[in-house]
């Protein structure tokens, strides 16, 4: 077992330190040689660490540079080292982390790491909060909160009874909605399509004043962070307009929300304190591997509510929280771990320089390629820059040939009818150099 997990350290290693040489995309060629793993499944076992080295060998050079310092096609950053290496012990130590008593360690890491997560993104203190794949359950599991309490406001026990015969949820989401969460929506049974859509401004935030009057049962579903502009809606103005009793105000901010971690975005995220439950992403800010998302529900009881069972073999303790209380998996690997590896390195002014600095690289982006005669299509206030090189087409072709050529990789999007270039500024490994080394590529392509 040493010599594989050694060589396969190794293997790693060299992976992450040639980064900064090799192209963003994978090549031609490396993508066909993938083709290699196509094969029947083998008769007999094969030595481990030639196991590894097809993996290392056929599939490391046909993935894309995402943890390096130039991919800037999504919003995702690369991971931190101290996570990474987080990650691997805590993969060492293969803890189930769903009961505090059988995995005690990672359990109470999950709750030191949920109580500075509160701390850091100004959210009450008295939230309860699930570690879980992505943005996407993050938002089904704080919205399947929501459902719980504002049916049981009316006299429904959705969870018993189900949404057959339950009174309607009027659920209100912004016209911008990101479809992770309208996967969210659909998944707890609200439907995608039942849901009244708010216009939005030129930037893509919600208009408070466009909200229609709902009452009980209701859900309204704010966004912090547009994917494409990095807009943040109306947060504060809108909890203050949907004060009825039995009417949920949701915050997806899959990445926007890390901007209350930093004093100078924190105006951004103005009275997002006020909602009743929320949404984001550690593998995006935060920089810790995939997956980490994160739910945070005020009341705690009412989280736990919509996502406990309990089984004669699973033994519970009443003084420690059971991380499988609050999330919709009952197996599932100790992403708490990570959170608080990050975190405990980084300490508050280090993720508040995280996300200042990659928002500077943003506008820097911005302003090289405005200057240099191509149109920014949004504010930027945030980590997202939206380019236009022309009409569609011209667009789409520098898009792909900035993609061919390899230095940096950006991706592509269409804002309010628009097709544009989308930059996404989200990884601690991205320097001024490597901003500078992209700008220079772009625009010599553009100018092509």
């Amino acid at each position: 077992m040493r010599k594989l997990l050694e060589s396969t350290s190794k293997r790693a290693i060299r992976y992450l330190e040639e980064l900064e040489s090799r192209n963003v995309a994978p090549s031609t060629e490396a993508v066909i040689n993938l083709a290699q793993f196509d094969e029947l499944l083998p008769e007999d076992s094969t030595n481990p660490e030639l196991v590894l080295q097809l993996l290392d060998e056929i599939g490391s050079p046909g993935t894309m540079a995402m943890a390096g310092s130039r991919f800037f096609g999504l919003v995702t950053g690369g991971s931190l080292p101290v996570t990474l290496a987080a990650n691997w012990l805590a993969g060492a130590w293969d803890q189930n982390s769903g009961m505090a008593h059988i995995t005690p360690a990672t359990a109470f890491l999950e709750q030191v790491a949920l109580d500075w997560l509160l701390d850091l993104l100004h959210l009450p203190s008295e939230c309860g909060g699930a570690f879980v794949t992505g943005a996407t359950v993050a938002n089904f599991t704080a919205l399947a909160a929501a459902r719980h309490a504002v049916l049981d406001r009316v006299g429904w026990n959705v969870e018993a009874d189900g949404l057959f015969g339950a009174p309607p949820i009027t659920v209100v989401v912004g016209e911008e909605v990101h479809p992770s969460l309208l996967k969210a929506l659909g998944l707890l049974g609200f439907g995608r399509d039942r849901v009244v859509k708010v216009p939005v401004d030129s930037q893509g935030r919600m208009r408070p004043e466009a909200i229609p009057s709902v009452t009980s049962p209701a859900i309204v579903c704010t966004q912090v962070g547009n994917v494409n502009t990095g807009a943040c809606d109306p947060v504060g103005d809108i909890c203050e307009r949907n004060r009825t009793p039995g009417v949920w105000v949701h915050v997806d901010g899959a990445f926007g929300l890390w901007a209350a971690a930093c004093p100078s975005l924190a105006y951004l995220t103005h009275g997002v304190e006020q909602a009743d439950s929320w949404a984001t992403d550690a593998h995006k800010w935060l920089n810790v591997p995939y997956d980490s998302g994160l739910a945070f529900v005020r009341n705690a009881d009412v989280l736990k509510a919509s996502m406990a069972v309990s089984a004669s073999y699973l033994p519970t303790l009443s003084d420690r929280r059971n991380p499988s209380d609050y999330t919709p998996e009952f197996s599932r690997r100790a992403r708490g771990v990570e959170v608080w590896a990050a975190l405990r390195s980084l300490g508050r002014s280090g993720v508040a320089d995280l996300v200042e600095r990659t928002c500077s690289h943003a506008r820097h982006f911005a302003r090289e390629i405005q200057a240099a005669g191509y149109q920014i299509l949004n504010d930027v206030v945030l980590n997202q820059v939206l380019v236009s090189f022309g009409d569609a087409e011209m667009t789409l072709r520098a898009i792909a040939q900035i993609q061919a050529e390899g230095t940096c990789w950006c991706g592509s999007t269409v804002w309010q009818g628009q097709t544009a270039m989308r930059i996404s500024v989200s990884s601690w490994a991205t320097t001024d150099e490597d901003v500078e080394r992209s700008i220079a590529a772009i625009l010599h392509i553009a100018k092509k």
